[in-house]
C-alpha cells in the first residue's frame, strides 16, 4: 500500500523539485507546528520580502489611524480584525488536520487597543522600523498563534502567487485548478478584502498553498515576550539614555523578590514595561540589532523540523508500507488501537525505529512531536480518530470511535512528564467517564535508564505493575536491550 502524506506524494512530483523552488514539502495530513515570522521579512536582504513587511505595516497604520475613533462597530472589528486562518499552508497549530482556530474577538480587540496604547505606532524614533510583534508582546491574549495568523493574512496575495508560479510551471495540469479566493488584498479606496482567482494544486476539494521556506521558524517568533524576561538584564544596556537605563534597572530591582521565581521575574518585566512603556522600543532595538541570529536560528529550526517531520518520517512509512496486515480492520477499536501501538514499540524497540524521536542526537522532549508522529499509524481506518478531543473533563490526546458504542481513548505521555503519576491515577479515569467508554490505552515513552526506573516506581506504587493496557516504549539511543528484556 502507497501511504501519501506530503504534498510531494499526493502531486506525484518529485520532492527536490520542491526543494529547488525553495519551498517547504508540507505534509497534507496535519499541519506542522511551524509558523510565518514577521521579523524574517523585515531582516531579509530580499527587496520583496521586504516590501510585504512594508505593506503590512501600511495595513497596521490604517488600523492604528481607525484606533483614534472613539468606537468600532462589531462589523468593522470582525472585516478588519477578525480573520479566518489561512488553513491551506498547512502550518501552525492545529491538533488534527489544518483547521486553527483563526483570529477571534479577543485578538482583535486587544489589538484594537494596543494600537490605543502605542501612539507611536509607525513613527518610532528609536528601532528601525515598527513591527507587528510590539502590538502583540503586551496581552496574554496575543500570542505566536496570532501573529502567525494575522501574517499569512496579510501576505496571502504573495503566497497565493508564489503557489501559482510553481503550479503553473512543475504541476500535471489535473492537479491544477482555478479557484476563487477571498480576502485576497485589501483595498484602501473600499476599506475592505478583495477576492481574486488563482491557478492552484488542488486535491481532496481543496487548494494548497506552498510557503517560502526562508520566511518560517519554529517555537517562537524573533520578537517575543518570553526574551524580554530572559534578556531583560542586557536589554538596560543597549538604552543610550542614561537616566532612563538607570530608572529601569532600579524599578525592576526594587519590586523583584530577594529569592525571585520565574513567575516573579515575570510580574517585574511586565510592571517595568506598564511604568516605561518605551522599554518596548528598546527591546525591539535590541533584537534588530542581533537580527543576523534570527535568520540563522530559524534555518537550523526548519531544517531539524524537515528531518524530523519529513525526512525521519518517510523512514517509518516505508516500514508500515512493508507491514501488508497492517492495515486489516478489527472489529473493535480497542484491539486496533493496541495494534497500532504494539507496531509503533515494535518499530522503535526493534527496527531502528528510536531515531525517529532524536534531533541531533537529542531526545525530543515535547509531547506534541510524539503525537504527530504517531498520527501517522492511523492511515486507512474505518475508525474516527481525533486528537484533544475535550468533553468537559480536559481534552484526551486520541479518541478512538465507531460509533456511540465503541470509543477507545489513547494518552501519549513521555516518561519525563511532571504529571505522570497524577495522569496514571486520575486522568485517564476522567476521561473514560467524560467519553462514556472503559477502553484506554497509556502510551509511555522514556529514553533512558533513569526515566524507566522512575515510571517502574510509580507503576508500582499505584498497583499499576500488572496492567496490559499501559505501553512502555524504549527509545533509548545507548546499549538497547532487546523488546523482551525491556
Amino acid at each position: 500500500m502507497k501511504v501519501k502524506v506530503y504534498f510531494s506524494d499526493f502531486f506525484d512530483i518529485e520532492p527536490s523539485v520542491i526543494e529547488d523552488y525553495g519551498a517547504f514539502d508540507v505534509s497534507l495530513i496535519n499541519d506542522l507546528p511551524l509558523f510565518i515570522d514577521p521579523f524574517l521579512l523585515f531582516n531579509s536582504s530580499k527587496a520583496e520580502y521586504k516590501m510585504l513587511h512594508e505593506n503590512m505595516l501600511k495595513y497596521l497604520r490604517f488600523l492604528r489611524d481607525k484606533s483614534q475613533e472613539k468606537n468600532i462597530s462589531e462589523g468593522l472589528l470582525k472585516a478588519w480584525y477578525m480573520f479566518p486562518e489561512i488553513k491551506h499552508n498547512w502550518f501552525g497549530f492545529s491538533k488534527t488536520g489544518n483547521g486553527g482556530s483563526g483570529l477571534g474577538r479577543d485578538f482583535a480587540l486587544a489589538l484594537h487597543e494596543n494600537l490605543n496604547l502605542f501612539s507611536d505606532f509607525g513613527s518610532e524614533k528609536i528601532t528601525q522600523s515598527s513591527h507587528l510583534e510590539k502590538l502583540c508582546i503586551v496581552k496574554d491574549k496575543v500570542g505566536r498563534d496570532n501573529i502567525s495568523d494575522f501574517t499569512t493574512r496579510l501576505i496571502h496575495d504573495f503566497l497565493l502567487k508564489f503557489t501559482q508560479d510553481f503550479a503553473l510551471k512543475h504541476l500535471k495540469p489535473e492537479f491544477v485548478k482555478k479557484v476563487p479566493v477571498k480576502n485576497v488584498r485589501f483595498n484602501y479606496d473600499t476599506e475592505s478584502w478583495e477576492m481574486d482567482y488563482f491557478y492552484l494544486p488542488y486535491m481532496n476539494n481543496d487548494y494548497v498553498l506552498l510557503t517560502p521556506v526562508d520566511i518560517l521558524t519554529k517555537d517562537e517568533t524573533w520578537i517575543n515576550k518570553s526574551d524580554i524576561v530572559r534578556d531583560f538584564s542586557l536589554i538596560p544596556e543597549s538604552i543610550d539614555n542614561e537616566q532612563l537605563r538607570a530608572q529601569i534597572n532600579n524599578y525592576f530591582y526594587s519590586i523583584l523578590p530577594k529569592k525571585a521565581s520565574q513567575k516573579d521575574r515575570n510580574l517585574a518585566v511586565s510592571k517595568v514595561i506598564a511604568e516605561f512603556p518605551e522599554f518596548i522600543d528598546y527591546y525591539i532595538k535590541y533584537k534588530e540589532d542581533s537580527g543576523d541570529q534570527a535568520e540563522s536560528s530559524s534555518i537550523e529550526k526548519v531544517k531539524e523540523s524537515r528531518a524530523l517531520y519529513v525526512e525521519q518520517l518517510k523512514q517509518l512509512i516505508h516500514l508500515i508500507e512493508k507491514e501488508t496486515d497492517f492495515y486489516n480492520t478489527s472489529d473493535d477499536t480497542f484491539e486496533e488501537s493496541m495494534r497500532r501501538v504494539m507496531f509503533m514499540k515494535q518499530v522503535i524497540e526493534n527496527n531502528d525505529g528510536y531515531k525517529l524521536f532524536y534531533s541531533k542526537g537529542r531526545a525530543i522532549q515535547k509531547e506534541d512531536d510524539l503525537q504527530i508522529l504517531y498520527r501517522l499509524t492511523w492511515f486507512a481506518t474505518i475508525s474516527d480518530v481525533n486528537r484533544e478531543v475535550n468533553n468537559g473533563r480536559g481534552p484526551v490526546d486520541f479518541k478512538v470511535s465507531r460509533g456511540n458504542k465503541d470509543k477507545t481513548l489513547i494518552e501519549f505521555k513521555l516518561a519525563s512528564n511532571s504529571q505522570l503519576k497524577r495522569n496514571l491515577r486520575n486522568q485517564v479515569g476522567i476521561y473514560e467517564t467524560a467519553n462514556e467508554t472503559k477502553k484506554s490505552i497509556k502510551v509511555i515513552l522514556y529514553f533512558s535508564e533513569t526515566e524507566l526506573k522512575r515510571v517502574t516506581k510509580i507503576m508500582n506504587e499505584l498497583g499499576l505493575g500488572e496492567k496490559d493496557n499501559i505501553i512502555l516504549i524504549d527509545a533509548r539511543n545507548d546499549n538497547k536491550p532487546s523488546a523482551s528484556t525491556a
